[in-house]
């Protein structure tokens, strides 16, 4: 039993001082964000767009790390529902942009 005991204070102190220097090497090498404003990550939409609203889902979580980054979503030929669609995505989501794909700009 003493064994068990012995152990079980080894793996938790071991596991104890991992955090801790996860937790300081955090501290000081920063949080990881990228913190450069001109960042957009398009995402070409065209047809009936059918994966268009899980792959938005997907960027806005991946957007979380990038928190200034623009979502584009680039019409190379959407059908007038999906369109529409890709248009109410825009103003219900912040920093989500639609543009057609012959044009840069937002």
């Amino acid at each position: 039993m003493e064994l068990l005991e012995d152990g079980l204070i080894a793996f938790f102190s071991a596991v104890g001082l991992t955090s801790c220097i996860w937790l300081i090497a955090g501290a000081i090498l920063g949080t990881g964000k990228c913190h450069n404003r001109e960042i957009r990550i398009v995402l070409p939409v065209r047809d009936s767009a059918p994966a268009m609203e899980s792959d938005l889902r997907d960027l806005l979580r991946v957007r979380r790390q990038i928190p200034h980054a623009d979502i584009v979503l680039e019409d190379q030929g959407l059908t007038p529902e999906c369109r529409r669609l890709a248009e109410y995505f825009c103003q219900r989501y912040d920093g989500v942009f639609l543009t057609e794909a012959n044009h840069s700009q937002k």
